[in-house]
């Protein structure tokens, strides 16, 4: 039986953590600790004060508000 590929945004995240160094709670962390926000204001936090690309803090907001 193969194994099944992660789908959705969860599929950035081994990339996410080889590229920024940082386990996906910290980012999770980070999202939860900036307060209320709508999803592109979180984008902008995480493109503008982190440096990540917008494809990858796009998929970690969208992970995070799923969660919510």
């Amino acid at each position: 039986m193969a194994e099944e590929k992660t789908k959705g945004p969860a599929s950035y995240f081994p990339s996410i953590e080889k590229t920024y160094g940082k386990p996906i709670a910290h980012w999770l962390d980070v999202l939860s600790n900036a307060g209320e926000r709508k999803h592109m204001e979180y984008v902008a936090l995480l493109k503008e004060q982190h440096q990540m690309g917008h494809g990858h803090a796009n998929a970690l907001v969208a992970y995070f508000l799923a969660k919510q």
